[in-house]
């Protein structure tokens, strides 16, 4: 019976959990913010089986975030489900800075621009009017140019990296998130969505939505498994249990009447004793 009870108790926490884990509806970090639902979710907030592995947000300070280990933190202004657009606003306000260092091979994600190569020049002396310095790369001492890369590097300028971003900078681009645009692309979503594995279109909110129904039918699958599993093996071990208890029952009885036979049984004599016997029958005739 204890076994029985501990089996409908983890099944039913089993099951709970499946249920809960299967909570993925679209979330906001404040008023205002994009919707968070697949392939992103909220970090702390909803379960893995809400996104696809590296779309993780975090809600923080009532901002949408987003971390790029090889960066930090960017705030997530806008996401279009339909585009697989996510726009980006650096907390720093130094979109180059970004483009310096943001590592996107590591990531799903990659510039929703065209991107080109350009040059990081770390120079001494301020170039010519032609060129124009990065402002918040700059300092005192210093000046940060980002040029075509087959440009020749001056005298004065030492290379920093050369790297494929969306465009170069301008002062008259004052706004920082312009070119922070990146894209995603999951292989096999389409044929998903075809066959039923990736369905769903949310027309109230107005972007695309899916979820991994595929993944729910495993989940079904395994906690059927698993509880057919477990009946049998308690189906077993109580079979088992009552063969042992047959098998004392059978063997105290058996015990009981050879303990009725020794009382009941004859007595025996010895050999001259008996002949003894015979002779004084055998007289009295």
């Amino acid at each position: 019976m204890d076994i029985f009870i501990f089996f409908i108790s983890f099944s039913s926490i089993f099951v709970v959990t499946v249920a809960s884990d299967a909570n993925c509806s679209a979330l906001k970090c404040s008023h205002g913010d994009p919707d968070i639902c697949f392939p992103f979710r909220v970090q702390g907030q909803q379960t893995h089986q809400c996104s696809h592995p590296g779309f993780e947000l975090i809600c923080k300070q009532n901002k949408t975030i987003i971390h790029f280990p090889s960066y930090g933190n960017l705030v997530v202004k806008s996401i279009s489900y339909d585009t697989k657009k996510l726009n980006l606003l650096d907390p720093k306000n130094c979109v180059h800075e970004v483009f310096l260092n943001l590592n996107l091979s590591l990531t799903p994600f990659h510039y929703y621009y065209v991107v080109k190569n350009y040059t990081y020049l770390n120079c001494s002396s301020v170039l010519s009017s032609s060129f124009t310095p990065v402002p918040c790369l700059s300092g005192p001492g210093y000046h940060v140019y980002d040029v075509e890369s087959s440009l020749s590097v001056p005298i004065s300028c030492n290379t920093v990296k050369t790297i494929a971003i969306p465009f170069s900078y301008s002062p008259y681009l004052s706004d920082n998130s312009f070119g922070l645009g990146l894209t995603w692309d999951l292989s096999g979503c389409k044929d998903c969505e075809a066959e039923g594995g990736w369905s769903g279109f949310q027309s109230k909110l107005g972007l695309s939505r899916y979820f991994n129904i595929a993944h729910g039918k495993v989940l079904s699958i395994s906690v059927f498994i698993f509880m057919a599993a477990t009946l049998i093996g308690v189906k077993t071990y109580c079979y088992k249990k009552l063969d042992r208890q047959n098998e004392k029952k059978n063997q105290f009885e058996a015990e009981k009447l050879l303990g009725s036979y020794e009382t009941f049984k004859p007595a025996k004599y010895p050999q001259a004793g008996a002949k003894e016997l015979s002779n004084q029958i055998e007289n009295a005739v």
